[in-house]
């Protein structure tokens, strides 16, 4: 996450495009896996026959029901989210985590709680602009299967964009941005911080250098952190923007109800698949960010 020790950062425009870059490749790499945590999240916990098993069960089932490609609805406002989100929340951490420490601390490692802090704040203020484009993904993704003749409700992400307009209002656009600010700021925060951390431990300590195992080993535990933090405001987002009944008033509406009809267990439905999910993401993101930066590196800063 941080420059070569001896020479500036690279600038916050090539810094977004390499945070870009990187996330849209997580996000293709790793898509059908966020379908079947999706899919599993909208699943009613007390169903007597539950269509969707597990993450392998659910996978199958959607590839062999609604075919292959299904597995990557939602591509298309995926990677517009990854280009907004990604780009916003990645690229701007350690312009935020110099602020938060001042000029005066610069050269000094920034202590976990700042790099929570600065997690938050980038998480919050990216998803703010990014949250239509997450949205139309969970709707998309949640369609499934519908019968023969039945023309789907969004045949694209860019048409999409103009329904939920039309039949929500503009407004309809930042339903569930609530939770949705609440998950992505304590995910961000999550996996940015101890990604973060465990990389400058993992140096510290010299049990590996600054390479790809590093990478790997930092990625992996930034995305067990976030499945643990962020599983309980994750489920209440999926659920909110995937009605589109209107079933849920609000944030604490959505939580008692599901609290009520599915349990406590329900905030960590689709575990295993989030945990799948989240930690190949952050594997792919973060060794995908550390070798764009290092290839832009000599070429936007030079020899300094």
């Amino acid at each position: 996450m941080s420059p070569p020790p001896a020479g500036p950062p690279l600038p916050a425009w090539a810094t977004f495009i390499a945070s870009a870059t990187a996330a849209c490749t997580a996000e293709i790499a790793t898509l059908p896996l966020d379908t079947a945590k999706v899919r599993l999240q909208l699943q009613a916990k007390g169903a007597v026959t539950p269509k969707y098993r597990g993450l392998i069960g659910t996978t199958l089932t959607v590839a062999r029901e609604e075919g292959p490609k299904a597995l990557w609805s939602g591509l298309e406002p995926g990677l517009h989210r990854q280009v907004l989100y990604g780009g916003l929340r990645i690229g701007l951490y350690e312009p935020v985590k110099r602020i938060f420490m001042g000029s005066a601390n610069a050269d000094q490692p920034a202590p976990l709680p700042i790099k929570i802090a600065a997690g938050m704040t980038t998480g919050a203020l990216a998803i703010l602009v990014a949250s239509p484009t997450d949205l139309v993904k969970v709707r998309m993704q949640s369609e499934g299967k519908l019968p023969e003749g039945t023309p789907k409700r969004y045949p694209s992400a860019t048409k999409a964009y103009g329904i939920i307009v039309k039949e929500e209002g503009l407004a309809g656009l930042w339903k569930g941005v609530g939770p949705n600010v609440a998950r992505n700021a304590i995910i961000n925060a999550a996996e940015l911080a101890s990604y973060d951390q465990i990389k400058q431990t993992l140096l510290e300590m010299k049990v590996v250098d600054d390479n790809v195992y590093c990478h790997i080993l930092s990625g992996l535990g930034a995305g067990f952190f976030a499945v643990i933090c962020g599983s309980p405001v994750d489920v209440v987002k999926s659920r909110m923007m995937g009605d589109a009944q209107g079933q849920y008033k609000g944030v604490l509406d959505c939580f008692a109800k599901t609290l009520k009809n599915d349990g406590m267990g329900a905030f960590y439905s689709g575990f295993l698949p989030n945990f799948a999910r989240l930690g190949s993401w952050n594997i792919a993101m973060f060794l995908t960010l550390e070798q764009v930066k290092k290839a832009m590196y000599p070429v936007v800063v030079g020899d300094k």
